[in-house]
């Protein structure tokens, strides 16, 4: 039985779920509803331990929980920009981001994109576009030079 298969029952401790309840529960989000979750619950999950499993999501066109696993990728993407960032958690962004460049579909596109012009222009940050969700309600690519719209460093 796959993940997709399987029913989802509830989150051992959701505030440090385990990646496979993380998945499971990606695939029946009706499951526990995200107001439910503690608060602040995208940014308790946006870390490198969840980072993989989210990334996978985000990529899957068929997980129903995809853009909120892409509002935690544009938030663990913030945060790998941070000039205080470790170099691993640089590292790792920079993976994901080739690897949305390499075989992801539009909205990964655009995601690797504007982590690429944040990358360049940290100046471009703006907390209600990358941590609030405003580049996954409304999808665009950001100017690669120009001036930023944005509201905030990135030095949080």
């Amino acid at each position: 039985m796959t993940v997709r298969e399987s029913a989802f029952y509830g989150f051992a401790n959701p505030v440090d779920p385990r990646p496979e309840e993380l998945q499971a529960w990606a695939y029946h989000p009706e499951s526990v509803p995200l107001d439910a979750m503690p608060p602040d619950w995208d940014l308790l999950i946006s870390g490198d331990v969840l980072a993989p499993t989210l990334f996978e999501l985000a990529m899957d066109r068929q997980c129903p929980a995809r853009r909120f696993a892409q509002h935690c990728m544009y938030i663990y993407a913030a945060d790998g920009v941070r000039q205080n960032a470790s170099n691993q958690r640089k590292r790792r962004l920079k993976k994901y981001i080739e690897r949305a460049e390499e075989v992801g579909d539009e909205p990964m596109s655009i995601w690797a994109h504007n982590c690429r012009v944040l990358m360049s222009r940290p100046e471009a940050f703006d907390y209600s576009e990358w941590i609030e969700g405003g580049l996954v309600r409304h999808p665009r690519r950001l100017a690669m030079f120009g001036r930023s719209t944005g509201g905030g460093t990135l030095g949080r």
